[in-house]
């Protein structure tokens, strides 16, 4: 009988045997024993860590299906995942994921994406309220599946102001997550700014920054740190509740984000706001 096979009798049985005896009967060394076992739970965390990883690609590509294996490789390291670009790119052949490209093309009777110039440029840091809002859309797995958090964000107090979670990541998250923003603020004349996500250069998206009197504008393509406030709350979100969580259903996810992003507003201090939440900090400055 082959040794492997004898290990796995050995390690079905110790609990119920003393593993001396078991070692004595089935003729292996103890060292050898749990060198085997060392070595299937390697193989076994392995696997888990192949497989998170493999899902995490997935939804990022979801999201940003523009990013290539290099950017995905900087994503996964922003969410702790330190991989080698070369698996990311192994890994991404085997899922046949590639980067959406665009290319060049004429349109015939079809309107063209909308890129709106960067009016943000960066200035994170506003005096008021209600000047310039920042609009972005992560992922979060749930079981087998995965939904989408859409917020906008006052860069005056980084407070989130609306935020819409889908098992879809389109049109519709943004647009709902915007006109809910629309009802709580005055947002005439306001700058919302995005990256260049599919949603958000359509020509509705277009349409309705302008039925609403909001000036668009975008990230350079393909550069995070254009958008870094809103990459820092979902960085804050992941860390603090996403990552120490385990959903077990749409509900308990809607109630969890619903409470954090209370937390995050009302208590939850910065070092930007004087040590103040969002919400003290706006308070504050009004009265």
């Amino acid at each position: 009988m082959p040794k492997g096979v004898r290990f796995e009798i050995i390690n079905e049985m110790k609990a119920r045997y003393p593993i001396t005896m078991l070692i004595r009967i089935a003729k292996v060394s103890r060292a050898g024993f749990y060198k085997w076992k060392k070595l299937i739970v390697y193989k076994l965390r392995r696997t888990n860590l192949e497989d998170a990883v493999k899902s995490h690609i997935q939804a990022i590509h979801t999201i940003r299906p523009y990013y290539g294996y290099p950017r995905i490789t900087d994503r996964l390291r922003d969410e702790g995942l330190i991989i080698n670009h070369k698996k990311v790119y192994r890994i991404m052949k085997e899922l046949d994921i590639k980067s959406v490209i665009r290319k060049k093309r004429k349109y015939f009777g079809v309107e063209p994406s909308n890129i709106y110039p960067n009016l943000l440029n960066r200035q994170f840091k506003q005096d008021l309220p209600n000047v310039a809002f920042a609009t972005d859309i992560t992922y979060i797995k749930v079981g087998n599946k995965f939904y989408y958090l859409s917020v906008v964000q006052d860069l005056y107090n980084n407070e989130i102001l609306s935020w819409k979670c889908s098992e879809r990541n389109d049109l519709k998250l943004v647009l709902e997550t915007i006109k809910d923003l629309c009802k709580k603020r005055n947002v005439h004349g306001s700058i919302l700014h995005s990256d260049q996500g599919f949603q958000y250069t359509t020509p509705k998206y277009n349409q309705f920054l302008e039925k609403n009197n909001l000036l668009g504008s975008h990230s350079r393509k393909g550069n995070c740190l254009d958008n870094a406030c809103v990459e820092s709350f979902f960085s804050h979100f992941k860390c603090e509740l996403v990552y120490l969580s385990n959903f077990n259903s749409e509900q308990a996810l809607i109630q969890a984000i619903e409470e954090y992003i209370h937390f995050y507003n009302n208590e939850r201090t910065q070092k930007r706001l004087n040590r103040c939440s969002p919400v003290k900090y706006r308070l504050t400055t009004a009265a």
